[in-house]
């Protein structure tokens, strides 16, 4: 379980100016200490069962048990390691640190996955500087994936190098999207855009986790992924994953995303960006 200790700031801490690289081997410890508590725990509700859970921003958005208490796990590595960093997180970790180093983490990205005992979950851990994502992990423990980027340094997955597709097709691209939770006219938009998408495409997976989506970009399973209405630990992890393994990314209106208030994310091979660019910006 995670341990109860908070460093003060008068503990000593590395210095702020940490490489990417020595950033990134933080993040793949962290992600998968923490995937894989939450993963035995929930092997201890049984195959099949669904997770008891409450709801945040709707009444379809679940929170549980686990997702709190897997934060509190990734809070407490970080303040271990890096006290003066700051740290946002999906379950409410608002830590304003000194350092210039900002932590974004989602504890399980997916949570109705994990709460119907699906695998398409993962914990996501990214460190921005300046706003700017250099390091991040995203851990899929069901299926035993890791995987891992720093800024210039490239991306892999269990420790092999990956890059995005070389697709060029849009008539047989594979993208990836998401839905909101929020229901108060986003998913009539979104349904509207998908029924716009839909035909130009070869097929559509809805996988439910936008880390994961993003991963899957990076590693060329999927060709793009376009989602509105996301959260900066959704992505800031699986931006720099796609960047790093040569894909495109931005915001739905072309302009370079901005992780820290990710209205929306195009990300993509280079030669199919534009394309799902136009085609989300048409169906606005």
């Amino acid at each position: 379980m995670p341990s109860d200790h908070v460093p003060s700031d008068d503990e000593a801490a590395p210095d702020p100016t940490a490489s990417p690289r020595e950033l990134r081997t933080l993040c793949a410890e962290i992600a998968h200490a923490a995937g894989s508590f939450a993963h035995g725990q929930r092997r201890l509700l049984g195959a099949g069962s669904r997770a008891a859970h409450d709801t945040k921003s709707s009444d379809v958005d679940p929170v549980t048990e686990f997702d709190r208490a897997t934060e509190r796990l990734v809070v407490d590595r970080i303040r271990a390691a890096r006290p003066h960093d700051s740290i946002v997180g999906e379950e409410g970790a608002d830590h304003q640190g000194r350092s210039g180093l900002e932590w974004h983490v989602d504890p399980i990205d997916g949570t109705v996955n994990f709460v119907y005992d699906l695998p398409g979950w993962c914990t996501s851990v990214a460190v921005l500087h300046d706003g700017r994502p250099v390091a991040g992990a995203i851990y899929a423990p069901v299926v035993d994936e890791l995987y891992t980027c720093a800024l210039g340094e490239g991306a892999t997955i269990n420790g092999t190098p990956i890059a995005v597709s070389d697709a060029t097709d849009l008539a047989t691209s594979l993208p990836a999207t998401g839905f909101s939770y929020h229901l108060d006219g986003h998913r009539v938009a979104q349904a509207e855009r998908i029924a716009r998408v839909l035909p130009r495409v070869r097929d559509i997976r809805r996988q439910g986790s936008a880390a994961l989506d993003l991963a899957y970009v990076a590693s060329g399973r999927v060709d793009a992924y376009f989602e509105e209405f996301i959260q900066s630990w959704d992505v800031a992890a699986g931006v720099l994953l796609v960047t790093e393994a040569g894909g495109t990314v931005s915001a739905f209106d072309g302009r370079p995303i901005d992780v820290t208030a990710p209205a929306g994310v195009v990300a993509a091979t280079p030669a199919l960006h534009d394309q799902f660019l136009t085609m989300v910006g048409e169906s606005r």
